[in-house]
């Protein structure tokens, strides 16, 4: 079955948010682009077999649990771990994806960059 291509637009908005940020590499990942610091991917946004364009991140291991019960356009990757997801599609909201990215960055990230990124006040 094929993947749904990723929309250019999801690609320059995940790059605007991130672009600033220190070390940050796009590069072309198996499938769809991914986003690294040193190497550590702390974005992956990609086309699913069933159609839906999905972003993967890092989040702290409280905030996991929660992704579960969200809704269906949330999910957490695997049983073991922080990867979580969400379905990109016209309810994503911009100031979400943003609070995700850098969260997921900064956990990735090592201190000394991390400490450079402003964070949401929570």
């Amino acid at each position: 079955m094929t993947r749904a291509p990723v929309p250019d637009h999801w690609i320059t908005r995940v790059r605007g948010i991130v672009e600033a940020w220190p070390q940050v590499r796009q590069e072309k990942a198996w499938t769809g682009i991914r986003w690294t610091v040193r190497g550590a991917t702390f974005a992956h946004v990609f086309g699913g077999e069933d159609q839906l364009v999905r972003i993967t991140l890092r989040a702290e291991m409280a905030e996991v649990a929660a992704f579960e019960h969200l809704g269906e356009r949330y999910f957490r990757v695997g049983r073991v771990g922080n990867a979580v997801g969400i379905v990109l599609d016209d309810a994503t909201e911009v100031a979400e994806l943003a609070e995700l990215l850098t969260d997921s960055y900064c956990l990735q990230a090592p201190q000394s960059l991390a400490e450079q990124v402003s964070r949401p006040a929570p």
